[in-house]
């Protein structure tokens, strides 16, 4: 645009007071018929406009803070129209809203009349120049995926949004490519710069937390007055810190005006205690993985047989026997093992036990597990869940399933449907030629609160390394971790806590922990079986040595007198017997 003039386009900016990125804002949103910006929506734009070239912000969802950073970029390029803009998102697509966002507001609102591109110039709604900018190579503001064409490109502003997402952090492998694939944008961005990465925690080894020692500063918008707001390291952003300051009480929303007390009580309720932790409150503290007790190290995986299982198995800690190529899904770190020892000689399973957590159609899932039981060890064989309640499907593959690994007994948690779901699925079963017995006595599960039974069962039973898991059980965990992290048996098992409410979902994991909760008295028996074997055999080498220390030699079978030997002793066990004998 040749009749374009700088000096003088500035002056009409600041004579306008729109120099000012809060008022710039304030003007936008009452455009777009919005009420006032929040106190935390101020909070953020006056972050936006005087913080340090290599910034994170993080806020509570629903904050508006990808909308916020729109008007930024729209507000950059008023004051700079050769500024170059790339919006970087996990997949793409938000960056393509966030991208076309901007072009709206330039197209429509006069008051970005100055920018809109001219006859020649792109103005694709994703990838477009400003009208005053010189012809480059380059679109003035572009939007690409992390995965995209980065590298081609050079960058004034580069805003990343949502990067870190459920499907690209979920397990180690994921955050360390993620980490990795971030470290171009120094190969993008031009001298002097500005990287603002905006974005909600997936998981507690967020890739913000590994930012922060690249370089980056970071502000953080918590939802609620926080607790403990010592976990932020000074990262507080003003508003929330002012409020910590003054004494409000930790649970008051921070921003009211955007979330009162009740809708996110609702929220809490939605998310669990452990999502509203990660989304509403900003808490990724290393502490936080103390909090979960439950560790994929110490399961077993092996690949187990529908019929039999090994007389003799055993836990490691060699690295030798960390099972490669295999994300665990837990936290950083975390891994699956092989057996140390397996025998070869093997026998039935003493029972395989069923137990199924049903549930109404929804969001949560009717899930069932089986286990079963075999010379002290438990066997997790497989555990499947589906949303359609009690329906049809859901019972004829809770019956195949069963028939498939041969189950003996069956126990259903009966606290949702009062029992009727047991006589729906009683029919199925017959109708399958399912064989297993329901155990109506069996009232050992549906007390007290779920999630500290779940630890209770779950924690002695791993951290002595007494449950094995079939491999096809991850594998077949791992598709489901792509399809919805929420209901994968392994995010719920190592993001379980005593909390109450820690997780929105944990149908699958509660499902395990029923039916190892089946086997825990046969267990006792078999420890108690095992130590008495043990003080016998211990008698017999005491017997043993005291002959040989007498001189009594020959083929007499001593463990046919044991009993006798138990009660008098080898001294008196001996008296009247002529030596040799």
């Amino acid at each position: 645009m040749a009749s374009f003039n700088l000096e003088r386009h500035l002056e009409e900016v600041r004579e306008a007071g729109l120099d000012s990125f809060p008022v710039f804002l304030t003007h936008l949103w009452h455009y777009l018929s919005l009420p006032d910006p929040t106190n935390a929506q101020y909070d953020i734009a006056n972050y936006l406009q005087n913080g340090p070239r290599r910034r994170i912000v993080q806020a509570f969802r629903g904050v508006g803070k990808s909308w916020i950073t729109v008007a930024y970029a729209c507000w950059r390029a008023l004051l700079d129209p050769e500024i170059k803009i790339m919006v970087v998102s996990a997949g793409g697509d938000i960056a393509n809203d966030i991208a076309s966002f901007a072009h709206t507001i330039i197209m429509e609102w006069n008051v970005m009349e100055v920018l809109r591109p001219g006859p020649k110039d792109k103005s694709s709604a994703v990838h477009f120049d400003f009208g005053p900018a010189r012809p480059s190579k380059d679109a003035s503001l572009k939007s690409v995926g992390i995965t995209g064409q980065i590298t081609s490109s050079r960058a004034d502003l580069i805003i990343v949004d949502d990067v870190e997402i459920p499907k690209n952090s979920y397990t180690h492998l994921m955050r360390e490519r993620l980490a990795h694939l971030v470290k171009e944008f120094d190969a993008v961005l031009r001298p002097g710069g500005e990287i603002i990465y905006l974005g909600t925690p997936q998981v507690e080894e967020t890739l913000y937390n590994k930012l922060l020692t690249r370089g980056y500063e970071r502000l953080v918008w918590p939802a609620e007055v926080p607790e403990h707001p010592e976990r932020y390291r000074g990262g507080l952003a003003p508003l929330p810190a002012s409020l910590v300051a003054a004494g409000v009480t930790h649970g008051t929303p921070t921003d009211p005006g955007r979330f009162d007390e009740q809708d996110l009580f609702e929220r809490k309720l939605s998310y669990g205690r452990a999502g509203f932790a990660l989304q509403y409150m900003l808490d990724t503290t290393s502490d936080a993985a103390e909090k979960h007790p439950l560790k994929t190290h110490n399961l077993i995986l092996f690949d187990c047989d529908r019929e039999t299982a090994p007389v003799q198995m055993a836990w490691g800690k060699d690295r030798k026997l960390v099972v490669e190529g295999l994300p665990s899904g837990g936290f950083d770190g975390d891994f699956y093992v092989r057996p140390a020892y397996s025998s070869d000689e093997r026998a039935g399973y003493q029972g395989v036990a069923t137990f199924i957590d049903p549930s109404g159609q929804g969001k949560d899932e009717t899930s069932w597990a089986h286990v079963g039981l075999a010379h002290g060890m438990l066997y997790l064989l497989e555990v499947d869940g589906r949303q359609d309640g009690y329906g049809e499907e859901t019972l004829q593959a809770i019956a195949a399933s069963m028939l498939r690994w041969g189950s003996t007994r069956w126990v259903a948690e009966e606290n949702y449907g009062g029992g009727m779901f047991v006589n729906l699925l009683k029919p199925a079963l017959t109708k399958a030629g399912v064989q297993a017995r329901y155990d109506d006595e069996y009232n050992g599960w549906a007390t007290g609160q779920k999630e500290r039974r779940i630890c209770n069962v779950l924690e002695p039973l791993t951290q002595s390394h007494r449950l094995v898991v079939n491999r096809s059980v991850i594998e077949a965990d791992l598709k489901v971790q792509e399809r919805d992290y929420k209901h994968s048996l392994i995010f719920q098992y190592t993001r379980m806590s005593r909390d109450r409410g820690a997780l929105a979902h944990e149908d699958r994991v509660e499902a395990v922990a029923g039916a190892c909760s089946y086997w825990e008295e046969y267990m006792v028996k078999d420890v108690e079986q095992s130590e008495e074997a043990h003080q016998e055999r211990m008698l017999d080498q005491e017997i043993a040595k005291f002959l040989r220390e007498q001189g009594v030699t020959g083929g007499h079978n001593w463990r046919n007198d044991r009993q006798v030997g138990r009660r008098a002793g080898p001294k008196h066990y001996l008296q009247g017997r002529p030596h040799g004998q």
